[in-house]
C-alpha cells in the first residue's frame, strides 16, 4: 500500500549529507566577495576531475575554467557526449550525487541550432552547457546521458552567441504580441542546465545575458533553482527574464536535491528585479500527491505575503505537471527511492513516447485536467495578480 506523502528533515539535502546551499540575497552593491568563491559554491561544485576535449580545453574560456579548479585533474577525452567511466556506467548510480558536485566536462558545440518553441520562449537558443550540479529527482537531462548527469561547459561562447545575433537579426520585430512577451522574441538560454549555477564555473552566463543588452528586440531567458547573488551585478537593463521555479517546500525537500530552499528563491525575487531582470515564476513541476491542493495554496499565500508589489505587477507565471520517465525511475529506485513514492504513480499516469524514442509517462487526462483547473483557481483565489502564461 502507498504510504502517505510527508517530507522531513530526513529528506533531500539531509539524506545525502548536503546543508541548505541557497545564499541571502544580497545586492550588487554590497560590496562582498564574489558567491562563486563562497563556501556555498564550493560545497555545490568541489570539482576534482576535468574530462576536456583538446580544443575546449585550449581555448579560452576552456583555460579560465581550468585555472578556477587548479587541484582538479585534467582529463582528456575525444568527445564530451563519450567519455568511459561516466556516461553509460550503471556502477556510477551509487555515486549520483558526488558525480554532479565532483565532475566537470569541457567541450565544444558541433552544431548550432535554435528551434521554436512557444511555451517558455519563442525560441530554444542552444545553451552554453548541458547538465547540472543539482539534482532533482524528475530532472529529464540525465535520460540523455546514461546514468551520470555533470555539467559540460561549452568552451565557444562566442560562436554561441554570434549565432543568436544573427538569428535575432534574420527574425526583425515581434509585430504581434505572444503569450511569451507582447514585443520582444523571447529565447531561452538554458533548456538542458541552470544559469544561475553555471556562473559558478565560467562567464557564460555573464556573456549571454551582456549580449542580449544589445539585442533591442529580443530577451533572454531562463529558469533557475539556485539563487546565485553574482548575477545581480551583470546589469541586464531589462533584457533578460528569471523564472525562479517554485513549489511547495515539503515536496523540494524531497524532490529538489542541492537546490536553493523555495522560500530563497522567492526572498530573492525583488533583489533580482531591482538589479534590472524581469521576474517570473515557474509552478514547477506540479506533484499530485495527497494534501497537494493544501500545500499550493499555502505556497501561492507566502508568495503573496511576502512578494513586494513591484514584483506582483510584473510577473507572470508558467504552470508545469509532472512528466517522468521510465529509465529514470529505474535509476531513482537505486539512489533516492522515496522521490518515487510520489513521482511514480501508474495508477494515475499514462505513458507517452517522446520525439527521441524514450518512453516518458506523464498524468493522464482524467488527473490532469482537473489538476490544473484546480490549480488555476488556486491562483486566483491566493495570487490573483500572478497572470498565468500557460499550463501544461
Amino acid at each position: 500500500m502507498r504510504q502517505p506523502f510527508a517530507a522531513s528533515a530526513d529528506d533531500a539535502d539531509a539524506l545525502f549529507g548536503l546543508d541548505a546551499l541557497g545564499p541571502e540575497p544580497v545586492t550588487a552593491s554590497s560590496g562582498r566577495p564574489s558567491f562563486r568563491d563562497s563556501d556555498a559554491a564550493h560545497r555545490l561544485l568541489c570539482v576534482r576531475e576535468i574530462h576536456a576535449e583538446p580544443a575546449a580545453a585550449a581555448s579560452p574560456r576552456g583555460r579560465q575554467i581550468i585555472g578556477r579548479f587548479p587541484g582538479a585533474r585534467l582529463v582528456e577525452v575525444e568527445s564530451h557526449w563519450r567519455i568511459p567511466g561516466l556516461h553509460g556506467n550503471e556502477g556510477n548510480v551509487a555515486r549520483w550525487v558526488r558525480v554532479k558536485g565532483e565532475t566537470l566536462v569541457l567541450g565544444e558545440r558541433k552544431s548550432l541550432r535554435t528551434r521554436p518553441n512557444g511555451r517558455s520562449a519563442d525560441w530554444i537558443a542552444p545553451g552554453a552547457s548541458n547538465g547540472c550540479a543539482m539534482s532533482c529527482a524528475y530532472c529529464y537531462v540525465p535520460r540523455r546521458k546514461g546514468y551520470a548527469n555533470p555539467i559540460t561547459v561549452f568552451t565557444d561562447i562566442d560562436r554561441i552567441v554570434a549565432h543568436i545575433g544573427r538569428h535575432i537579426t534574420r527574425q526583425g520585430s515581434k509585430t504581434e504580441p505572444n503569450q511569451c512577451d507582447p514585443e520582444a522574441w523571447v529565447y531561452d538560454i538554458g533548456e538542458n542546465g541552470d544559469c544561475s549555477v553555471d556562473a559558478l564555473i565560467s562567464d557564460n552566463t555573464a556573456d549571454l545575458v551582456h549580449a542580449f543588452r544589445r539585442w533591442p528586440t529580443a530577451k533572454a531567458s531562463f529558469a533557475t533553482k539556485f539563487v546565485n547573488p553574482d548575477l545581480l551585478a551583470l546589469d541586464p537593463r531589462g533584457r533578460t527574464r528569471v523564472r525562479f521555479s517554485v513549489m511547495p517546500p515539503e515536496d523540494s525537500r524531497l524532490l529538489d536535491v542541492r537546490t536553493s530552499p523555495v522560500a530563497e528563491r522567492i526572498a530573492a525575487a525583488a533583489d533580482f528585479l531591482d538589479a534590472g531582470y524581469e521576474v517570473h515564476f515557474n509552478l514547477s513541476p506540479v506533484v499530485v500527491r495527497p494534501g497537494w491542493e493544501q500545500a499550493w495554496a499555502d505556497l501561492l499565500g507566502h508568495l503573496d505575503d511576502v512578494l513586494p508589489d513591484r514584483v506582483k505587477r510584473q510577473a507572470a507565471a508558467e504552470v508545469i505537471m509532472l512528466t517522468h520517465n521510465r529509465e529514470l525511475h529505474e535509476v531513482n529506485l537505486r539512489w533516492h527511492p522515496r522521490a518515487e513514492d510520489v513521482l511514480w504513480r501508474p495508477d494515475l499516469q499514462e505513458t507517452k513516447r517522446s520525439e527521441n524514442g524514450a518512453l516518458n509517462v506523464r498524468y493522464a487526462s482524467a488527473t490532469k485536467a482537473p489538476a490544473v483547473s484546480r490549480l488555476r483557481a488556486l491562483v486566483a483565489a491566493r495570487a490573483p495578480w500572478l497572470r498565468i502564461r500557460y499550463a501544461f
